[in-house]
């Protein structure tokens, strides 16, 4: 009988236990070497197996006994680990030997009780995101500041007490979570990070801001909520990009002047200690549609605040207000106006029971009402008249001219020259009956970077809009336009146009002259085509808006437009994308119409 040793065993050098000591099983260890990525999260691990760490190590011995038949782990077919997730286990420390697996691209290691990292975490230098939130860190070593390729680190929810020195080195950062720590400053140099996109330090100890957040350009969202902050440094209002500005449960009593956020839509001042409201302050931000200012000690609101013209929702609950300026009704866009725990004498609590609709429609009311003891009781006129020198105060007040919602087919000839004098920035013309755009605009040239058009009867633009040259939003939804005059291709500094619910069968051809246009809303039109040669030309369009056109087609290239965060198509003649792929949201179908691109 032939011998059972001399027997040749084919697949001999791909024997491999079923799982290793740790319990992890070896078939996880194999597929991550063909796919690059191991999650071993939530599997109760105390220790990393080293298994994990020499996953890039080709064993010699896989080699030696090859046969014709079919193979399952092929040494060839291995890729280099760079995906390792092991959060939500029981690890309290991470080996040194990670230094193996240079070809990490992410690391997820939140929700474990670490207390430190390891030194060699250096050597991971194609790492772009880092993940040790929900630990029991009491530092971030200084060799994580030499990993110059991070993308997105997070270490919310740990001990930490300071950032390390030179954690200004990491450049390329645009995502940073250090919230619900134990830091009581931010780096002297944080603004050298200047990709930063998002930072989270709130629920800290911070006391103050370095002046050098100022250069932070790119940042869109800052939350600082729950740190002990009692003044703003002035470069804050230096952060172009700034959307969402979190300031709650701090110390504040007064703000700076945002004099370059021309980008902020929300302010949330929550549960500090403002006492009242710098009109300068206000007329910084024109463009913010969500105000909070709960919980704080503000006994009056000035008429300033109708500078807010986009003003949304604003939260004035638990305050010390005991009245309201009546011009708050002539807010258009509000929506929401909470005024609970307020002791409002002026205004009877039926009224306010009506909610913000009814409440807006008693201030405005109120401001038609003839001036006690004034001219009006004679007949004069009342503050409520523009032709008046005090109606007119009131529709040229600060750096806006509002003169909306009229039914008016013009606009009164007194109101320009306040207008001009007082170097106004933002008009508001909508809702009236105007046919054509008034002549006189033309006088505010110099000065005005927004105009809202939109609710009348225009049919054209007049092409001496091109002196406009500062103009940044111009607003013409529900008109009767079908074209723009070519000559406005002067008006490079727009972001942002609106021309929905008009009559146009095409984009407009000047609009692709505006380089720095951000925002494009034309839905509700008779667009038939999506002219991508001459779309691509808009490298920093984030919102493309083309609902309820006639577009037949759309150009797979337009999922190459990297740049766009909202594309909404719905509403349309084309058959693909089909309604399920558009409702899966803009990243997806862009990635759907790239997958469509011919090879």
């Amino acid at each position: 009988m032939a011998s059972k040793r001399g027997r040749l065993q084919p697949r001999a050098g791909f024997q491999a236990q079923q799982q290793d000591s740790s319990g992890v099983p070896m078939g996880l260890i194999k597929q991550a070497r063909k796919s690059g990525t191991l999650n071993l999260s939530n599997r109760d691990l105390t220790t990393v197996p080293d298994s994990v760490w020499h996953i890039n190590i080709n064993d010699p011995s896989e080699g030696k006994s090859l046969s014709m038949d079919a193979v399952e782990d092929q040494w060839w077919d291995h890729v280099d680990l760079v995906k390792l997730i092991l959060a939500s286990n029981q690890l309290t420390e991470i080996s040194p030997q990670i230094s193996q697996l240079g070809a990490l691209v992410t690391l997820d290691l939140h929700d474990n009780q670490l207390t430190s990292l390891p030194s060699t975490i250096n050597e991971l230098q194609q790492l772009q995101k880092l993940n040790v939130s929900h630990n029991q860190l009491i530092e971030i070593p200084e060799e994580v500041c030499e990993l110059k390729q991070i993308l997105f680190f997070h270490a919310e929810h740990n001990n930490i007490q300071e950032l390390p020195e030179g954690f200004s080195s990491l450049m390329h950062i645009e995502d940073l979570d250090v919230s619900h720590n134990n830091l009581s400053q931010l780096p002297d140099d944080l603004g050298s990070l200047k990709k930063l996109k998002a930072l989270n330090a709130s629920n800290n100890q911070i006391t103050h801001l370095p002046w050098s957040i100022g250069s932070l350009k790119g940042v869109r969202t800052l939350d600082l909520t729950h740190n002990k902050l009692t003044e703003l440094p002035s470069e804050i209002g230096h952060m172009a990009a700034l959307e969402q500005l979190y300031l709650r449960h701090n110390q504040l009593t007064k703000l700076p002047e945002f004099k370059s956020t021309d980008a902020l839509k929300e302010l949330h001042l929550g549960n500090n200690q403002i006492k009242s409201l710098d009109v300068d302050v206000l007329k910084s931000i024109p463009g913010i549609s969500v105000l909070d200012l709960r919980d704080n000690k503000i006994s009056s609101l000035p008429e300033e605040i109708i500078c807010l013209q986009n003003l949304q929702r604003l939260d004035l609950t638990n305050n010390e207000l005991s009245s309201l300026p009546f011009r708050l009704g002539t807010l258009a866009n509000l929506k929401s106006l909470i005024l609970e725990g307020n002791p409002l004498r002026s205004i009877r609590r039926d009224i306010l029971s009506r909610g913000t609709v009814g409440l807006l429609k008693y201030l405005r009311s109120r401001i038609e009402e003839p001036a006690e003891g004034g001219d009006a009781v004679n007949g004069g006129p009342t503050a409520s008249d523009p032709s008046s020198a005090i109606g007119a105060t009131m529709v040229v007040s600060g750096k806006t001219m509002i003169y909306n919602d009229k039914k008016a087919s013009s606009i009164p000839a007194n109101l320009w020259e306040p207008a001009k004098e007082k170097e106004v920035t933002s008009v508001n013309f909508s809702k009236n009956q105007l046919t054509e755009v008034p002549q006189n605009l033309i006088l505010l040239s110099r000065t005005v970077v927004e105009i809202n058009l939109g609710f009348n009867k225009l049919s054209s633009i007049p092409s001496d809009l091109k002196m406009m040259t500062n103009l940044a939003v111009l607003d013409l939804r529900n008109n009767s336009l079908s074209g723009l005059p070519q000559e406005l291709e002067t008006l490079v500094a727009m972001r942002e146009l609106i021309i929905s619910n008009n009559k146009f069968s095409e984009i407009p051809p000047v609009i692709y002259s505006w380089v720095n246009l951000e925002n494009l809303l034309a839905c509700a039109n008779h667009i038939t085509e999506i002219n991508i040669s001459q779309l691509q030309k808009l490298t920093r369009l984030a919102t493309l808006d083309l609902q309820n056109n006639d577009i037949r087609q759309v150009p797979p290239e337009l999922g190459k437009m990297e740049c766009l965060r909202a594309l909404q198509l719905s509403g349309n003649a084309f058959r693909n994308p089909r309604a399920a792929v558009l409702a899966k949201g803009t990243p997806a179908l862009l990635e759907y119409l790239r997958d469509k691109i011919p090879t």
